[in-house]
């Protein structure tokens, strides 16, 4: 049987406020930054004075095993203090309620178009009985000296900067509202401020009857999460009532979590991107993905189950990610070495992400044995497989968990090869597919060609880390755009993977969009380059050297096809089973073998 989570009932709105002015009320620090405009309070106003429902609140009591830090609701004051209950949904209406109603200090709101203003509300007594009169149109709003200003603020068309003047204006202030007895000292000296008129007299008491005595004893409803929930539900409660606001993040959460332990996770983590971003392929890398990493190496090193669902990664505790923070960014720093001499270069080069994670922990879990050529060969292996199975994807929480231990110990002698190498099968048809570089085989094929000691055609010079970042290298046609479409070329052969290679910027401007005799021509006429030189320049980016002189696209398209497939069967120890199939001969007209 589970323990009950929640119970609900109503509470009185003023008794709800005096536990945030009290701070027995707070927010956990993930909620985020309170932001209604001036409208909304307003309408809100609106609807507590006419009894409308303004939706229920949900509550978590303090104590469970999550042990969030909290902050106070803005305007409430800066006293430190534990609270009893903390705020999971209705923020933003408990707040604008608590700074309209309680708080003496002008409320900090925006305009619809989000400036910035401060506003103090009241309601109108002449119009807010009559039936005319929208609601909202009697809830005043006036600046923070108690004034509404006209002709750039000029002239004064409403002041109520003392009690007099509310007096005068017949104008309640909303900031006693929520308490008996302040509104009751606010009505004496109205009555005796107009000699106890009987007409002034009745005409507060019918606003006192039928408004406000139903806002100083409104209710809200609120549910109450109690503390024996777990820390995975409170999160997943969090975000279903937070589905119209910005999704929550784990990392926010375990910001909230690890500063109870003192700990700024938040700004821990920009020295951790400062660090990374000496490093190209790390520079995008995020924080959510290494707290994933870490849960994944925890979990390793304790020989725990070894899973990083979102569960796991809430349930990581201070203590161990301290023990285990330096060794991990030695990890992804040996992870970027890796990835460097798997010939990627920049974050926009890495194939998946998403798949550094495993990585990063691979490496980590190894530490100096990284360095080791057997082991590294079976790493980059399992990481192709990944790439041209295309296997990372979708959610990958079970992958990562499956790969970090089962490339661990495949490493050290088990026998089982990982599933994601067992898993991996690239079929040829998919080269005429990889059209762009949002596929990770696409930006996989290319690290292959930067492998092979790819060198510019114009420079001589090897395409490697320095080079490639600085020449701007990119992406391009081998046979041009322009030329493929003059010449009636099927588009899907000319933009498809197999007539693409990494050229430095300035050699792809010079060959413009020529047909590959004439660029070749003209490279060797005026670049002071022997066709010999040219002739290895080219080929290093596994393209047949006369095929290309001769404008033949289809003996050089198949030529490329097949050397392109060796490669990643090379990589990958994987075969392609489909190279003399039915579809690749009909499409190729030969096997491509």
């Amino acid at each position: 049987m589970y323990d009950k989570m929640f119970k609900s009932d109503n509470e009185k709105l003023s008794i709800l406020l005096n536990q945030v002015e009290n701070h027995e009320i707070q927010l956990p620090d993930f909620q985020r930054g309170w932001v209604w405009e001036d409208t909304r309070i307003r309408a809100l106003l609106a609807s507590l004075t006419k009894g409308f429902p303004i939706g229920a609140i949900m509550l978590l009591e303090s104590g469970g095993d999550y042990n969030f830090k909290c902050k106070n609701i803005e305007g409430s004051g800066d006293e430190e203090k534990e609270p009893n209950l903390m705020i999971l949904d209705g923020q933003q209406r408990m707040t604008s309620t608590f700074l309209a109603m309680r708080s003496k200090n002008p409320v900090n709101t925006v305009t619809d178009q989000n400036k910035h203003i401060k506003r103090y509300y009241y309601l109108n007594m002449n119009t807010v009985l009559d039936p005319e009169v929208d609601r909202y149109d009697a809830i005043i709003a006036v600046d923070e000296n108690k004034q509404i200003r006209e002709n750039i603020g000029r002239d004064i068309v409403l002041d109520l900067s003392t009690r007099k003047k509310e007096f005068e204006n017949k104008m309640i202030p909303f900031n006693i509202l929520s308490n008996q007895n302040e509104l009751n000292e606010w009505r004496n000296e109205y009555q005796k401020f107009y000699n106890f008129n009987s007409e002034d007299i009745k005409q507060y008491q019918d606003i006192d009857d039928i408004i406000l005595q139903q806002v100083v004893n409104y209710e809200v409803p609120y549910i109450k999460v109690l503390k024996n929930t777990p820390k995975e539900a409170v999160c997943q409660v969090f975000e279903n009532v937070n589905q119209g606001g910005k999704p929550l993040t784990v990392f926010e959460l375990m910001t909230a979590t690890f500063a109870a332990d003192n700990f700024d996770l938040k700004g821990h983590w920009k020295e951790i991107q400062d660090k990374f971003r000496k490093y190209d392929t790390l520079k995008k890398f995020d924080n959510t993905s290494f707290l994933i990493a870490m849960t994944l190496l925890v979990s390793m090193r304790k020989n725990k189950t070894v899973s990083c669902k979102r569960k796991d990664v809430l349930n990581l505790n201070y203590k161990d990610y301290e023990e285990n923070e330096e060794d991990l960014i030695n990890g992804f720093i040996k992870t970027y070495k890796l990835l460097v001499e798997m010939n990627i270069f920049s974050a926009n080069d890495i194939p998946y992400t998403t798949q550094l994670i495993p990585l990063s922990v691979i490496c980590t879990l190894l530490g100096k044995e990284i360095e080791n050529v057997t082991i590294k060969e079976k790493i980059k292996q399992w990481f192709w497989c990944g790439v041209f199975g295309e296997l990372y994807g979708g959610a990958n929480e079970t992958r990562y968990a499956n790969d970090v231990k089962q490339v661990y110990e495949w490493i050290n002698g088990k026998d089982e090869l990982p599933k994601t190498i067992n898993d991996c099968n690239f079929s040829t048809m998919r080269l005429i597919s990889l059209q762009t570089k949002n596929s990770a085989a696409y930006k996989g094929i290319m690290a292959l060609i930067l492998g092979n000691k790819c060198k510019d055609w114009i420079n001589g010079s090897e395409m490697g880390l320095q080079t490639y970042l600085d020449e701007r290298s990119d992406i391009h046609h081998i046979f041009p755009q322009n030329y493929s479409i003059n010449m009636n070329i099927d588009k899907n052969r000319w933009n498809s993977i197999i007539n693409k290679t990494p050229l430095y910027f300035s050699t792809n401007r010079y060959i413009g969009g020529n047909a590959p005799s004439e660029y070749i021509s003209k490279i060797l006429k005026n670049k002071n380059i022997s066709e010999e030189d040219l002739k290895s320049f080219i080929e290093t980016h596994m393209i047949n050297y006369e095929l290309l002189k001769n404008n033949n696209f289809e003996a050089f398209f198949n030529n490329r096809a097949k050397s392109i497939l060796d490669k990643i069967e090379k990589t990958t120890g994987k075969e392609i089973t489909d190279r003399s199939s039915e579809n690749v001969i009909n499409y190729f007209g030969e096997k491509l073998v």
